[in-house]
């Protein structure tokens, strides 16, 4: 399980974002996220480097 803090998110819409930017990797990645610790979970097929580049891309990178 991936585990990140994920400084952009603050809200729903980026919880939706996350989640659906993550299943476009992989269509059965659980993802659990906390807007108030700003901390993200992803049980996922993909590797680690994939699902960050592509949140990444979405705007929400992790922090480092």
């Amino acid at each position: 399980m991936l585990k990140m803090t994920i400084p952009s998110m603050s809200c729903g819409h980026c919880v939706r974002s996350i989640t659906e930017t993550v299943q476009q990797l992989d269509a059965n990645a659980v993802v659990e996220a906390d807007t108030d610790s700003k901390q993200v979970s992803v049980s996922s097929s993909a590797s680690d480097a994939a699902v960050i580049d592509a949140l990444t891309a979405a705007g929400y990178p992790p922090a480092s």
